[in-house]
């Protein structure tokens, strides 16, 4: 797997490139936001700084997104929650605050090259997940082949975390997916859809929250 780093810091660039050398992936390094635009076709992974010379990070961001469902993650000094719903909403599959830790960086990506991986060998319209089965045109789920009694909103949000497991769904994209408002008011219709849904699947750790941002599916095909 070849990974693209778009960092201007030479140091944080070389010890990113070392990092993920270590796990047996292939890293180039580009230091402008103009590069990474011109360099992204032959990448599977991109590693994306928000601090770049040339141009924002979050605007590499959208135009590579409008070109590339490659998976992109973004590891920036910038921690502060606006930053983060930002570069979630604008595209990128997660969001690491400098400094991050080699081990959970490696695990982010096996996350989200996983996650591409299973989307394109899945049969289309079912999702599988652990001992879950998704029928996105029948509109059921199962767990061990029992149908669980799920509301409409309940499976669409099932639905909508288990098509981005292992990545990050903030709650402003959930309330625009199934509400059609990301500010909407009654917001706290979500939790109590959500509540109903984590009891009925009854999977622990399945459905993780993440503080501020919003919700995270972990698990694997089954």
């Amino acid at each position: 797997m070849e990974v693209l780093i778009v960092e201007d810091d030479d140091a944080m660039a070389g010890a990113l490139a070392a990092g993920v050398g270590t796990a047996g992936l292939k890293a180039t390094r580009v230091s402008r936001g103009a590069d990474a635009l011109l360099a992204h076709r032959r990448f599977q992974v991109i590693l994306l700084d928000l601090g770049l010379p040339d141009m924002d990070g979050l605007e590499v961001l959208r135009k590579l997104r409008q070109v590339t469902d490659c998976p992109i993650l973004i590891l920036t000094a910038r921690d502060d929650e606006r930053s983060v719903v930002l570069g979630l909403r604008s595209g990128a599959d997660d969001y690491l605050v400098k400094p991050v830790k080699l081990v959970e960086l490696l695990a982010r990506i096996e996350a989200v090259t996983r996650r591409v991986g299973r989307g394109s060998a899945a049969t289309p319209g079912t999702i599988v997940l652990d001992d879950l089965t998704i029928d996105l045109d029948r509109r059921t789920a199962a767990k061990n082949a029992e149908v669980l009694p799920l509301t409409a909103t309940e499976f669409e949000l099932l639905a909508l975390l288990a098509r981005n497991a292992g990545s990050v769904v903030t709650r402003e994209q959930i309330l625009d997916a199934l509400w059609g408002d990301a500010f909407l008011a009654s917001s706290r219709s979500l939790d109590v859809h959500l509540t109903g849904l984590r009891a009925k699947l009854q999977k622990p750790g399945f459905i993780i929250n993440v503080r501020g941002v919003g919700y995270r599916v972990e698990a694997d095909t089954a």
